[in-house]
């Protein structure tokens, strides 16, 4: 097969969620010697923003984005083994930590956000569901994350996010990262109140405005 045949074969694979073709397809680019740092920046991210567009119109549904997501995976694993840590870190998008708050075991949303983020190209870790304000801290410190984005979908817990926020005021640490709110309990409103940096009202909207503050930030710095 030629180069541009492997090179279809795998943006295909992403598109309809064929993890193991897109594994396979990966291999032969490599093989083939072609740039694996130029595949993921100009054939594969706008493969995967494609499916991220045809979910946000509804013509994809969660399982398959989920599947592309993965397929994604497998291919940017070993191509990214083949990129040195300075190139990766020069086209990341940003590092983003994630997760739903404390007395929150609600994560179908917050899922759906990790995976659009990994879509856009940022680096994410998620914290998974239940997590305190200090492990919020703690691992944004580790992860020298640029964005923390707390999910809430109860009125009882979104006071959770605000605690978050406060707490890294009284650390001192406040300006060290952006805070991102959302979930089905939260409104614009409730992130002016609680001071973050930005409020997203749906799954879509999440990298758009994580990659919107990380520029501002930049320009003002």
């Amino acid at each position: 097969m030629s180069d541009e045949g492997s090179l279809e074969k795998l943006k295909e694979a992403i598109l309809t969620g064929d993890g193991e073709t897109a594994a396979k397809a990966a291999e032969e680019v490599v093989e083939a010697g072609m740039d694996p740092l130029e595949v993921i920046e100009k054939h594969l991210s706008p493969t995967m923003k494609m499916v991220g567009e045809k979910f946000e119109k509804g013509e994809f549904f969660l399982t398959h984005l989920m599947l592309s997501a993965e397929a994604m995976k497998s291919a940017t694993s070993l191509l990214s083994s083949k990129i040195s840590e300075e190139r990766m870190k020069a086209k990341m998008a940003g590092k983003v930590v994630i997760g739903t708050v404390a007395g929150d075991i609600h994560d179908i949303g917050k899922n759906i956000v990790t995976l659009l983020l990994e879509i856009a190209g940022f680096d994410v870790r998620d914290l998974g569901v239940d997590v305190e304000s200090m492990k919020f801290v703690e691992e944004a410190d580790k992860f020298k994350a640029d964005v923390i984005a707390l999910s809430a979908l109860m009125s009882n817990t979104r006071t959770l996010q605000r605690e978050a926020i406060e707490l890294l005021k009284g650390l001192g640490k406040r300006d060290k990262h952006l805070i991102i709110v959302g979930g089905g309990a939260t409104t614009k409103e409730w992130a002016e109140e609680i001071g973050a940096d930005g409020w997203a009202e749906t799954a879509v909207e999440a990298p758009k405005l994580a990659a919107k503050l990380i520029r501002e930030r930049k320009v003002h710095q």
